[in-house]
């Protein structure tokens, strides 16, 4: 085995629209990168099968070797790297880290995509140095992922960091889980767009810029508002402001409950329009508890949308250090 300082391993962001490869070396570098469209048609099978030709093309441009395979998955993975709900691929108890290690021949980690992503930013973005953090990724979704003491919180079934599935408004409005109310069903990227098609229909002609830049009511989307709100639209004015309101909220039990000392927002939502960063900070030093927040920072996410596969290349490079 090589030194530590000199292995590469691959990551893979496995999501319902594309497959992200990339080789990273240890220094959290991308070597050498390939995207693919996710062909969800093809079932469990063929998109694996895409997987395994993702990375032996990346592997075979780079002209290089690799040690390991992190993979990052848009949902619930347990302990054995089997994907027990992927909501987005329509997958149910698919064995996805034997099935890649058998395809492969090389030992391969599965993890939640956000973990994965949390680990990245703390490896070699926005986290480094620190081993108290929290990273919110709001995006389509809203997900999340623990540093505490160092160490990545996994809980028993392996799915802690939904925190997006946090309650914030009792009997609130219906999430995309079984629950109500949930901080996603507010601030997500699929949250703003139903609450702004909502406010377009209760008023036409407050509504009437968001309708135009979208084509329709039906086609207004979290993007549409960032960029009426951008154009001085007032509708989307109240629309950022309330959802700012909402993520606040969100984020004052997050920094009640683990205490971190940073606090990481990423993720589409946030990255369209970084102001959200500057609209918490206020609200959520006011009502979270005052030691809660003495010495806190709230930043940015670093790695944009590489964090995902550089951090399931950092958790495979972890795992492999672990066993060498």
């Amino acid at each position: 085995m090589a030194g530590n300082s000199a292995i590469v391993t691959l990551g893979v962001d496995l999501g319902g629209t594309k497959i992200e490869t990339a080789l990273v070396d240890a220094a959290g570098h991308i070597v050498a990168s390939r995207r693919h469209p996710t062909h969800l048609e093809k079932g469990p099978n063929g998109v694996i099968a895409d997987v395994v030709t993702c990375v032996e093309t990346c592997l075979g441009e780079a002209g290089m070797t690799a040690q390991g395979l992190g993979v990052g998955m848009a949902g619930q993975v347990d302990r054995a790297g089997t994907v027990r709900f992927a909501p987005n691929l329509g997958w149910r108890n698919v064995p996805l880290q034997l099935r890649l290690e058998k395809a492969l021949d090389m030992p391969v980690v599965v993890n939640n995509d956000v973990r994965a992503a949390t680990w990245g930013e703390w490896q070699h973005g926005a986290g480094q140095g620190v081993d108290d953090l929290v990273c919110l990724f709001v995006g389509t979704g809203v997900g999340g992922g623990i540093i505490s003491g160092g160490r990545l919180l996994e809980g028993w079934h392996h799915t802690a960091g939904e925190l997006g599935h946090m309650t914030i408004v009792a009997g609130g409005r219906h999430c995309r889980c079984p629950n109500r109310g949930c901080l996603e069903a507010y601030v997500g990227g699929w949250a703003i767009a139903e609450r702004a098609q909502e406010a377009a229909r209760v008023d036409p002609q407050a509504g009437q810029r968001l309708v135009t830049l979208a084509g329709s009511i039906q086609q207004i989307s979290a993007a549409t508002v960032t960029q009426a709100y951008t154009d001085g639209d007032s509708l989307a004015h109240h629309l950022v402001e309330e959802t700012a309101q909402y993520l606040a909220a969100g984020l004052v039990s997050i920094i009640n409950a683990f205490n971190p000392c940073l606090l990481i927002l990423g993720g589409g939502v946030i990255l369209g329009l970084p102001e959200y960063a500057t609209k918490v900070e206020r609200p959520v030093r006011e009502n979270a508890l005052p030691t809660a927040v003495e010495g806190l920072r709230i930043v940015m996410a670093t790695l944009g949308d590489k964090a995902g596969v550089i951090g399931a290349a950092a958790l495979a490079r972890d795992r492999i250090r672990q066993s060498v």
